[in-house]
């Protein structure tokens, strides 16, 4: 039994090196403006001993939730509910 020479060892690839990564650059984030919510006094009017409401309620959810006044339309912001207000010709 002769001893049979071991074979060449495949040469090994050259290690790659990654493609550096990219930087992103960063979001800055916009500063937040506070919630304001509306002042009591602006939804109701008092002419001596009379109150007026001066917003219309919305119908499904009832008394105490005002709908929003928009250009073309009025919103409630507890529901959802609106109405839109006729064109005008």
């Amino acid at each position: 039994m002769s001893k049979v020479p071991p074979a060449p060892a495949a040469p090994t690839p050259a290690p790659v090196e990654a493609p550096p990564e990219e930087k992103k650059p960063e979001k800055k984030e916009k500063p937040k403006a506070p919630k304001r919510r509306i002042q009591v006094y602006k939804l109701y009017k008092l002419d001596g001993d009379k109150l007026t409401r001066l917003r219309k309620e919305c119908p499904r959810c009832g008394r105490g939730y005002f709908m929003a006044q928009h250009g073309n339309r009025l919103t409630c912001g507890h529901c959802g509910y609106t109405t839109y207000a006729k064109p005008q010709a």
